[in-house]
């Protein structure tokens, strides 16, 4: 804006122009927003990149069971210039893999129902329909691959159908696409079953919701995590009654969450996420104006280092640096500051004082983050990034199903493409 235009504002208007201008600017090092949004920094003066001189390389491992070995034997001697037998025993002194896929096409199976004249009547009978005559003409791996690459690499209908066309020459309408994952939610309907079963009977759930648009409106996508089981739900609110719907009345010992309100009340203790916080008080530290900010900062630095080392750790050792970053966070807390945002902090963490160090009472069992929550959620903000939502509920419920069924499989080290092949083909 010039002088002119800035001269023409009414006082309030200016007021808030110069608010606007003193609000300190959010990261994703201060705030929950992602790593794209950040001003990218000037490189002039910085580390080059790459390794540092000295470094030791490392190197692909050879494959323990490679499908074919070709030996590589010197045709004449170096010294003599004899030739060597073609049979000739050699020690071998060096092994490299070279590594390529095979070309990969569908393979069509052509049914053909045939009709025969009886010899001895002279009647025409045909035979029945096979079975490849109902339903789809596409197998179980062609569906298992385009939910895998829906689902796990978030491809848009779009993508997913031009990839079938690129790389195995196949054609397939979206509506064809459609049609694979709406035959597969009913199987996918059984293992979220399983995972939900498995969640009511955790003693520590993690819990977390993103947003997501179904059907042109806002929702959001909830997600439970135990040790034993992943459970991905939709639902249009976000309130607390979608927590008490998947629980039925399960109370675990702990639950793990950030600050929301709806997410209170649902464990008999509560680990508030340290996380959450600890962007906070980055912020505050960067662009506070006293010291608030940085003695939080410290003082979660501490947490994180009991919450790394808690497993390793006695008991009585885990007791006495809680009760040190008890008697901390107390004197934090009592101090008096002028700082807006160190007063607005500082409030938010007396509102939490007694779930910060849940974690301390169950070593190796409660995470001081729920980090595993964002994790699992991190899928659904990228698709929701791509393609913008979902054209219909049953789609995104289906999605949600399947989410559930590969990440409890996931959880056992299971591979997640072979998960949905084995549920689909079950």
């Amino acid at each position: 804006m010039n002088r002119e235009e800035l001269e023409g504002l009414t006082k309030p208007e200016l007021v808030e122009l110069v608010l606007r201008l003193q609000h300190p600017e959010k990261t994703s090092r201060t705030s929950s927003k992602p790593p794209s949004t950040d001003r990218k920094a000037k490189r002039e003066g910085s580390r080059p990149g790459g390794a540092k001189h000295g470094h030791k390389g490392h190197f692909r491992n050879l494959a323990e069971k490679p499908d074919i070995v070709e030996d590589h034997r010197p045709t004449h001697c170096h010294h003599c210039g004899l030739p060597f037998a073609e049979d000739e025993a050699g020690a071998v002194i060096g092994e490299y893999d070279e590594i390529d896929l095979p070309e990969v096409k569908p393979i069509v199976k052509r049914h053909r129902r045939l009709k025969c004249r009886c010899a001895t009547c002279g009647k025409k009978t045909a035979a029945p329909l096979p079975q490849a005559a109902h339903g789809t003409p596409f197998g179980m791996r062609i569906h298992a691959l385009a939910l895998y690459l829906k689902s796990n690499q978030l491809f848009s209908y779009e993508r997913l159908q031009g990839a079938f066309a690129d790389l195995f020459g196949l054609t397939l309408s979206q509506g064809a696409l459609m049609n694979m994952f709406q035959r597969a939610a009913p199987v996918f309907a059984a293992g979220r079953d399983n995972a939900l079963t498995a969640l009511r009977r955790a003693d520590v759930v993690a819990c977390d919701e993103t947003g997501v648009r179904i059907e042109g409106c806002n929702a959001y996508q909830w997600v439970f995590c135990s040790a034993e089981a992943v459970v991905h739900t939709t639902d249009f609110t976000r309130a607390g009654q979608v927590v008490r719907d998947i629980m039925n009345g399960h109370q675990p010992e702990v639950w793990i969450s950030d600050r929301y309100t709806a997410q209170q009340g649902h464990g008999r203790l509560h680990q508030t996420c340290l996380a959450h916080l600890d962007r906070k008080a980055r912020f505050v530290a960067e662009n506070g104006s006293d010291l608030t900010g940085m003695r939080l900062q410290f003082w979660l630095d501490r947490a994180f280092d009991l919450a790394r080392d808690i497993a390793e750790l006695a008991a009585s050792t885990v007791k006495s640096r809680k009760r040190k970053l008890e008697r901390d966070l107390d004197a934090i807390l009592a101090s008096v500051t002028d700082c807006p945002l160190g007063s607005e902090l500082l409030g938010q963490i007396r509102r939490a004082r007694d779930q910060l160090l849940t974690f301390c009472d169950f070593a190796g069992k409660v995470d001081a983050t729920n980090n595993v929550s964002e994790r699992a959620l991190r899928p659904s903000v990228i698709q929701r990034k791509v393609t913008n939502g979902y054209r219909a509920k049953w789609a995104a419920d289906a999605e949600a199903a399947m989410r559930s069924t590969v990440d409890t499989a996931r959880l056992s080290g299971c591979n997640p493409f072979q998960t949905i092949l084995g549920t689909v083909s079950a």
